[in-house]
């Protein structure tokens, strides 16, 4: 079996925001919860990260910065991080991916990949 000694794992739930919505100015706005898990056997911390967020005209926004909602979560073995932020779209569809740039307790840097994930208005999308 092989060692995995850097493994982060991300989960992603979201949610439309109805009421700081305004979909006749072209204003949908959704919110997101990351929950993010250290599957490795190396603690970790989280220094940056950054996103592609994409709408359904194809219009791309691209985040970077330094941790997430203000924090740099240090992350030992088995320990989870959650936070809650939100994204903006001009359409009532969309999508967001990134990564996190991880530095280890070893001192290496590695990227935990964030899948894609859908922004949607309920009952838009089957």
């Amino acid at each position: 079996m092989q060692e995995n000694r850097h493994d982060i794992r991300v989960q992603v739930s979201t949610r439309y925001i109805d009421e700081q919505s305004r979909p006749d100015a072209g204003r949908y706005v959704f919110a997101y919860t990351i929950t993010i898990t250290n599957d490795g056997d190396v603690a970790a911390q989280l220094i940056s990260r950054h996103w592609i967020i994409t709408d359904a005209n194809g219009k791309i926004q691209e985040v970077n910065g330094d941790g997430v909602v203000g924090e740099q979560p240090h992350l030992n073995p088995g320990e989870q991080f959650r936070y809650s932020s939100g994204a903006v779209l001009e359409t009532p569809v969309g999508s967001m991916q990134g990564l996190y740039r991880m530095e280890a307790e070893d001192g290496l840097y590695f990227d935990a990949p964030i899948a894609p994930f859908t922004l949607a208005v309920p009952g838009l999308l089957n």
